[in-house]
C-alpha cells in the first residue's frame, strides 16, 4: 500500500526547539494504539535547530538524529509507516517565520542547507525500505507573495531538492505540501512522481475558531457547519468537494494525493466539529485519499481535545473521543 493511502496521525516528539532539551523517545503506547485500530501513517515534524546551532546548517548534530532513528524503529515494528518532515526548515516557518535569519525562498544560503539535510538523510536513512519512511519536505510552504515566494521559486527549490534526495535513493516516497499553507493545489509540480500532501482546515472559522495565534476567524459570524460563510462561499459538503477538485485534477495528471493534516480546535462546540468532520471523511474515503490528523493527543485531536459536550470512552489507556473514533473507522473500512 502506497503511504498516500494511510491514514494516522502527526506527534510532536521533535516538533519545537526546546535548546539543551534531549528529545522525548517514541510513545510505544500510542503506536501500539494505532497499530491496534488499523492506523498505519504516523508524521513527525520536526524544528531543524534541535540540531543545529547558531544557524550552522552544515553541522548538524548527527546524535539527535538517534532520536529520529528510534522512532523510525518504533513505527517498523508496528507496520506503521513514518513520515519525516521538516515543520520548521532552514530559513522557514508558517509559525513564527521572524526567528529565522535567513530565507528558504530567497534560494541562498538556507535553500542549500535544505538541500543538504534532506541529502543527509537520503544517504542515512538509504536502504530502508519506501513502505517504512518517506520524506515530506516542508511544512504548508507560504502563499505567493510572501517572503519574495513566487510559484517558480518554489517549484525551483522542490525540483532540486527531490533530484538531490533521488540521486541518493532513487525510491524514497517523497511528499510536497501545498501553497498557501498547504490549502493550494500544485499542477505545475504533477510531472515530479511525489504525494502532494494537501490539508483539511477549511473552513478555517470552523477548524481554528477561538485560536489564539490567528485571528481571521473573527470575521465570520460563528463556528457554523454547514452555512458558514468565509472566504467567498457558503461552505457545506459540496463546497468542501469543490475545494478539492484542483487536488483531484492533479491526482487525475498522476499525483497521487494525501491530507497531511486536520483537525478541529477545542472552541468550536462538538455537535458542528462533528458534522464537519463527518463530510471531511466521507469526501477522504469516496476519494480514495489517506489523511494525518493534527494530532493524536491535544487540542485538535482524538484523545482528550477538550471540546465542549464530546462523548469520552476509556479505551486501551486512553479517553478517546468515541464519536470521532468511529468517524476515523468508517473512513478507513
Amino acid at each position: 500500500m502506497g503511504f498516500h493511502r494511510r491514514s494516522g496521525f502527526s506527534f510532536q516528539w521533535m516538533f519545537v526547539h526546546q535548546a539543551g532539551k534531549t528529545p522525548p523517545p517514541p510513545d510505544e503506547k500510542a503506536l501500539d494504539f494505532l497499530a491496534k485500530h488499523g492506523f498505519g501513517f504516523v508524521r513527525i515534524p520536526t524544528d531543524y535547530r534541535v540540531w543545529t546551532k547558531d544557524f550552522d546548517y552544515f553541522q548538524p548534530d548527527e546524535a539527535v538524529f538517534a532520536h529520529l532513528d528510534a522512532y523510525l524503529v518504533a513505527c517498523k515494528d508496528r507496520g506503521l509507516h513514518m513520515s519525516l518532515n521538516l515543520h520548521r526548515a532552514p530559513g522557514y516557518c508558517i509559525n513564527r517565520n521572524d526567528l529565522e535569519r535567513d530565507n528558504l525562498w530567497g534560494e541562498g544560503i538556507a535553500t542549500d542547507a535544505f538541500v543538504f539535510l534532506w541529502e543527509t538523510f537520503a544517504r542515512r536513512y538509504l536502504g530502508e525500505l519506501p513502505e517504512d519512511l518517506s520524506f515530506d519536505l516542508v511544512n504548508e510552504p507560504p502563499d505567493v507573495g510572501q517572503y519574495g515566494m513566487t510559484r517558480e521559486v518554489h517549484a525551483r527549490v522542490i525540483r532540486r531538492t527531490v533530484a538531490a534526495i533521488r540521486s541518493v535513493d532513487p525510491t524514497r516516497p517523497i511528499a510536497i505540501d501545498g501553497l498557501a499553507g498547504g490549502h493550494l493545489a500544485m499542477p505545475e509540480l504533477a510531472d515530479l512522481d511525489v504525494t502532494h500532501s494537501g490539508r483539511g482546515y477549511q473552513p478555517m472559522p470552523v477548524s481554528h475558531w477561538g485560536a489564539g495565534w490567528w485571528d481571521g476567524w473573527k470575521v465570520a459570524e460563528g463556528p457554523i457547519y454547514p452555512g458558514v460563510f468565509w472566504d467567498g462561499r457558503t461552505w457545506d459538503k459540496d463546497a468542501l468537494r469543490a475545494f478539492y477538485e484542483p487536488w483531484r485534477e492533479v491526482e487525475r495528471q498522476g499525483a497521487p494525493v494525501h491530507i497531511g493534516e486536520f483537525g478541529c480546535y477545542i472552541q468550536t462546540p462538538n455537535e458542528v466539529a462533528l458534522r464537519w468532520l463527518g463530510d471531511l471523511f466521507d469526501l477522504y474515503r469516496e476519494f480514495g485519499w489517506g489523511w494525518g490528523m493534527w494530532n493524536f493527543e491535544g487540542a485538535f485531536g482524538l484523545i482528550e481535545h477538550g471540546r465542549p459536550d464530546a462523548r469520552y470512552e476509556d479505551l486501551d489507556g486512553y479517553r478517546v473521543d468515541r464519536d470521532l473514533f468511529e468517524l476515523m473507522k468508517r473512513a478507513m473500512s
